[in-house]
């Protein structure tokens, strides 16, 4: 599967990618196809800017073959000096740019393998090149820890960040042309096996794509770029007021993700607060949210961080952060033995008047600024009595020992949200068979639980009709008589990632709409801390099953699953094309607007002062 991925990402970029690229005025040359002025041009930034970096690694008897990182870029050379051959290895430093602009060659760009390559033997005087040919690798990075590795958690992932480093190398993607013997050698010394070597007639590694079209002045398939909407009440202190006077629902990026982080700034500043406690699973290299935190340690504020150690391929930044955290008074906890906690979920505890009131966020996404910028994730912010006393228990089985015997309405895994699911399924199974009218649409990242798929295979059957939007995995096909024939299956992948997880069961008009951390995968329902929330107040509630509806209305960017386990497009003959992230990116758009409208409109209907002249000046 996964060569049959390479060919194809290697015909798409060798057959329509770089030549729409060339054709917007961005082509790449290779070594072998420069100019001698052309040469001429590079020679000096290479020798002041590159050549001092580089470092030629011999593999003979007396020096080992070098370690190389995972996801390193590296060159095979293959020289020979009267009769004696010899093997070298040069790293691609990954500190500098890796597309180059040639000099005095408008629209003319240069791979750094390939600039290093044009001027290789200035690495190896007095050898005659042979052959040189990149190559990439990558390392298996799953880090695994085991339950009973030991009672210090955080040592073991540092541990075990450390043997990752040097895991197995699982794949090996070399350039077409690259000698035999040099071939057989990387094989041979890096241990990888011979199914998962790939030769491919291009660059080895394609992360230079998203380098080269920054360069573009010109380029007509560029997104728009947009303006996130943001209410200005919650950017700044009114936000606890705001907050107050409703429950707030986000939909990211489409509304600014500012408001979270305001949310926890404010915080950790408002004298009124006296604790704060979060979920991090994912968080951004620079967070602001992590700053907001310390700050409110610092102010003396009780403060609770469960910094999740074991996120998959953060485990290093989230072990730094967590460190940080506690060297700035946090209270940290470093993940559970035996559970990731996926969920997205802070608590504001505040003192207003002789009152205590809890002011909670949840959402589908991470707690990560960056990401907010182009992921797809709905939040929730309430100050509702009886969701802050689930959230407030929820870190008290977190962070302690508590074991209640229920929750007002969120829902809690392992074992809740499954749970909940499936009495929602056979709640609207039974209505459907009193007669009357049921829906139930859901949209996740994956469905590869073989219990829920059972459970939602008995639904079709009861004749409930089911719209699935799931992005990626599925294990379930629609369509099938007597099974699936009332489940429909689509998948959107446009310009934003979408991440959200919604779960929405219709009964004769009423509607429950949940929003959850959690995935339709075993892992989720049954090996991780999640949560499931509802949207309590009924426009908001609309809101979420009108976007839904949107995007099942999409037939530009949606796939269709097809009974067969093929994708097919819509067919959208005789309708108008519908971009369903495009259309929420124009009402994004729309509110920003408004919002400048009406600021405007005050401006302009308050009083108008004029000056008073000295009524004691002497008209001339």
């Amino acid at each position: 599967m996964a060569g049959q991925q390479i060919v194809a990402q290697y015909k798409v970029l060798n057959r329509q990618i770089l030549p729409a690229l060339s054709a917007d005025g961005l082509n790449l040359v290779g070594a072998d196809e420069l100019t001698e002025a052309q040469r001429q041009e590079l020679i000096s930034y290479f020798m002041t800017s590159v050549f001092p970096i580089l470092t030629p690694l011999a593999d003979d008897q007396t020096r080992p073959f070098p370690f190389l990182a995972t996801d390193s870029l590296n060159l095979a050379v293959r020289l020979e000096k009267g009769d004696t051959e010899r093997f070298a290895i040069v790293q691609v430093p990954g500190i500098l740019n890796r597309v180059i602009a040639i000099p005095e060659s408008a629209g003319q760009y240069i791979l750094l393998e390939e600039l290093i390559k044009t001027f290789i033997e200035e690495l190896f005087v007095d050898y005659e090149i042979k052959n040189v040919s990149t190559f990439h690798i990558l390392r298996d990075m799953e880090l695994d820890i085991a339950d009973d590795e030991g009672p210090n958690l955080l040592a073991e992932v540092q541990q075990k960040l450390f043997e990752r480093e040097r895991g197995a190398v699982i794949r090996l993607v070399y350039e077409k042309g690259m000698h035999k013997k040099a071939l057989n050698r990387l094989v041979k010394v890096l241990g990888v096996p011979e199914e998962r070597v790939y030769g491919v007639q291009g660059p080895a590694d394609l992360g230079f794509l998203s380098d080269l079209v920054k360069f573009g002045t010109t380029a007509t398939e560029r997104f728009e770029p947009f303006v996130e909407y943001l209410d200005e009440r919650l950017a700044d202190e009114r936000i606890f007021e705001t907050i107050d006077e409703g429950d707030i629902l986000l939909y990211h990026p489409y509304d600014s993700f500012t408001p979270v982080v305001n949310l926890i700034r404010q915080a950790s500043k408002d004298p009124d607060v006296l604790a704060i406690k979060m979920t991090l699973y994912r968080v951004s290299g620079n967070s602001p949210i992590i700053k907001a935190l310390s700050d409110a340690a610092r102010a003396g504020k009780q403060v609770t961080a469960l910094v999740e150690v074991k996120a998959r391929f953060d485990e290093e930044n989230n072990v730094h952060w967590a460190q940080e955290l506690e060297r700035q008074g946090v209270h940290v906890i470093y993940g559970l033995q035996g559970l990731k906690t996926h969920a997205k979920v802070a608590l504001v505890v505040r003192r207003e008047g002789d009152e205590i009131k809890r002011y909670v966020h949840m959402g589908t996404g991470n707690y990560n600024d960056a990401t907010a910028h182009f992921y797809t994730d709905l939040g929730l912010m309430t100050t509702n009595a009886e969701i802050g006393l689930d959230v407030t228990t929820i870190f008290n089985i977190l962070t302690g020992y508590s074991d209640p015997e229920y929750l007002n309405h969120v829902f809690m895994s392992p074992n809740g949200i499954r749970d909940a699911l499936v009495d929602n399924l056979k709640e609207v199974q039974a209505a459907k068979k009193a007669g009357q009218n049921v829906k139930v649409r859901l949209k996740a990242n994956s469905l590869s639980d073989m219990g829920m798929i059972e459970e939602l295979v008995e639904t079709a059957q009861a004749g409930v009709p089911i719209e699935l939007i799931i992005r990626g995995i599925t294990m379930v096909k629609p369509g099938l008589p007597d099974k699936t024939e009332n489940l429909e299956v689509h998948s959107i992948v446009g310009r934003l990632l979408e991440h959200s997880r919604v779960y929405i069961f219709e009964i004769e008009g009423q509607r429950k709409v949940f929003l959850s951390s959690a995935d339709l995968m075993s892992r989720n329902l049954d090996r991780r801390i999640e949560l499931m929330f509802p949207i309590l107040e009924e426009k908001l509630a609309d809101r979420v099953v009108d976007d839904f509806d949107l995007m099942w209305s999409d037939n530009v960017k949606t796939r269709v699953l097809q009974p067969t386990g093929e994708w097919t497009k819509v067919n959208r003959r005789n309708h108008d094309a519908l971009n369903a992230q495009l259309e929420l990116l124009a009402a994004s758009q729309r509110c920003t607007k408004q919002q400048e409208a009406e600021k405007e409109r005050k401006l302009a209907s308050q009083p108008k002062f004029q000056p008073i002249n000295n009524p004691f000046q002497e008209n001339d």
